[in-house]
């Protein structure tokens, strides 16, 4: 057996063309990079905002082993009871703990931020972060991901970060931050896959965006002529999916299983 592992880490799933181009997609990145195990940001796969459990299910059929969110996780209330049922599905852990509804009691947050599976013979720690520049101020993603990684195993053998937030700077300055604890760190949410991969000063895979599973003939995966209208008249337009020139983006990383550590990042982008 090789000691060599691979991840893939696919960028946020949009509506039907991304879930489609999932499915019809997946096998073959699998195949092509010999990857061992798939972590697919499925946060805007129900029509471009949330997930339901249909969504869900179809990512996981299609070969991914996690799922992770970010800020849209919330979207589809009915979808709540499944994140707590299902643990390889993750929203961000720097949400508050318990939430107020009214005058009712307070009520803990759906969900975990972090999930640890073995797989073809490593232990796999995946965490999910949001950041806080130009987006909800939640809790500190510094101080969660310290206080997370504080109390893993001596030894996880690789541990993988999807800090979903909009700007650049906060997420490479996450990313210098972890270098050398994470084994990788993803940014996901503006859907535009950047070039810059690359492995850190302390061994760790980073990318600033994964880019997106989705219609790539649209805006971000939305439809182009309604984002062209908000964008001229900031008319907040009802946005809607594109459809046409889907793809799959993200990046692939592979790993000496003897030790964890990241050897090689490669940046992705397949059409269907």
């Amino acid at each position: 057996m090789s000691a060599a592992r691979t991840l893939l880490m696919l960028g946020d799933v949009t509506g039907e063309a991304g879930l489609g181009a999932l499915e019809k997609l997946l096998d073959g990145l699998k195949r092509d990079y010999n990857a061992h195990f798939i972590v697919v940001n499925g946060e805007n796969a129900a029509a471009g905002f949330g997930m339901t459990q249909t969504e869900a299910q179809r990512i996981f059929a299609a070969g991914a082993d996690v799922i992770t969110s970010g800020n849209h996780i919330w979207e589809k209330r009915e979808f709540l009871d499944y994140l707590k049922t299902e643990p390889r599905i993750l929203r961000p852990a720097n949400y508050p703990d318990v939430y107020w509804s009214g005058t009712a009691p307070p009520a803990k947050i759906p969900g975990k931020g972090v999930v640890t599976l073995e797989k073809d013979g490593l232990v796999w720690t995946v965490m999910n972060l949001q950041g806080r520049e130009y987006m909800t101020p939640i809790d500190c993603p510094f101080r969660t991901f310290d206080s997370i990684f504080a109390s893993l195993p001596p030894f996880p053998a690789v541990v993988i970060v999807d800090f979903h937030a909009e700007s650049g700077s906060e997420k490479e300055a996450f990313g210098l931050y972890l270098d050398g604890r994470a084994a990788v760190v993803a940014g996901t949410h503006t859907h535009i896959q950047t070039a810059d991969e690359r492995i850190l000063p302390g061994g760790t895979a980073y990318i600033t965006d994964l880019g997106m599973t989705g219609a790539t003939d649209g805006i971000i995966g939305m439809d182009r002529a309604l984002c062209l209208e908000r964008a001229r008249t900031q008319v907040l337009f009802k946005l809607e999916c594109a459809t046409a020139q889907p793809a799959a983006q993200g990046i692939a990383v592979t790993f000496d299983k003897t030790t964890g550590r990241p050897v090689t990042i490669e940046r992705f982008a397949r059409n269907l």
